[in-house]
C-alpha cells in the first residue's frame, strides 16, 4: 500500500482526558510527557497506518491485554488507512507470540531433565508440513528446536497457525518484521532473542535504522497508557475524598 507520512494524524498515546487533568495538576510535566509520547507521530519516519498498527500490537499483545487501548488503536489504525485484514493479522500475531513461553521453558526443561537423568518419552514419527513450510520461508527459529524435540505434533499445530500468518502476504516482509519488533520489544514482554532476530530480519528486508528505532519509540510512547489508566482514577478518588 503506497502511502506518505501524514503530520495531521491526530492519534496519540496520551488521551485528552488524562492529558487535560495532568495539565491542571502539573503543566510542565504534562508538556514533557505529551512531547515524548507524540514524538513518533510529530516526527514521522513511518506512515501513520504503521505507527497505529504498532501501537495496537503493544496494546493487544497477549502479554498486555489492554482493552481500552486496543479499542482506541483499532479505530486509529482503520482511520489511518489500515484494512480489516491488517488489523486482524495484528491480533493473530498478538495471539501466537505466546509461543515464547516454550522458547524460554523448553530448553531449560531439556537441560534440567538431562541433569536429573530423566529421559523424555519418545514420539512416533509425524508429518510436519507447517514446520517444513516455516523453514522454507526462512521463518524457523532455532529456539523452537527444543519443543519440536519434546512434542513434534503439538509444535506442528502451533506452527500451522503461525505459518498461515507469515504466508498470508497481508504485510510486506519489512512491515511484518517491524511489527514483530513492537511485540517483542514491548515493555510487557522485552523478549531479547526475538527482538534481535526481528531487527536483523527487518534490516535484511530493507528497513532503515531510523524505521526500526521509530518502532522502539512507539513502545516507549505506549507507557502513556499508565497515565490514561491512573490519572482519571486519581481524579475520581480525589473528588470522592473532597466530597
Amino acid at each position: 500500500m503506497a502511502e506518505t507520512a501524514d503530520k495531521t494524524s491526530t492519534a496519540r498515546p496520551l488521551s485528552g482526558e488524562a492529558l487535560s487533568q495532568l495539565q491542571e495538576w502539573d503543566a510542565a510535566w504534562a508538556a514533557s510527557a505529551a512531547a515524548m509520547t507524540a514524538n513518533p507521530w510529530q516526527n514521522p519516519v513511518l506512515p501513520p497506518r504503521l505507527l497505529a498498527l504498532a501501537a495496537l500490537a503493544v496494546s493487544c499483545a497477549c502479554t498486555s491485554l489492554d482493552g481500552p487501548a486496543t479499542s482506541r488503536w483499532i479505530r486509529a489504525s482503520l482511520a489511518a488507512g489500515a484494512s480489516r485484514a491488517e488489523v486482524l493479522t495484528i491480533i493473530k500475531m498478538a495471539t501466537v507470540m505466546s509461543i515464547h513461553s516454550c522458547s524460554l521453558g523448553a530448553p531449560i526443561l531439556l537441560d534440567e531433565a538431562k541433569a536429573a537423568g530423566v529421559a523424555a518419552a519418545g514420539h512416533p514419527p509425524v508429518a510436519t508440513p507447517a514446520c517444513d513450510r516455516m523453514r522454507s520461508m526462512g521463518q524457523w527459529n532455532t529456539a523452537w528446536d527444543p519443543f519440536f524435540e519434546l512434542d513434534p505434533l503439538w509444535t506442528e499445530q502451533v506452527m500451522a497457525a503461525g505459518a498461515a500468518i507469515y504466508a498470508s502476504g497481508v504485510f510486506s516482509a519489512k512491515e511484518m518484521e517491524l511489527l514483530s519488533i513492537a511485540f517483542d520489544a514491548s515493555y510487557t514482554h522485552m523478549y531479547a532473542p526475538g527482538t534481535r532476530r526481528h531487527i536483523r530480519s527487518a534490516l535484511a528486508a530493507g528497513a532503515t535504522v531510523e524505521e526500526v528505532f521509530a518502532i522502539l519509540k512507539i513502545c516507549v510512547a505506549m507507557g502513556a497508557e499508565t497515565l490514561n489508566l491512573a490519572i482519571p482514577l486519581l481524579a475520581e478518588a480525589g473528588s470522592d475524598a473532597a466530597g
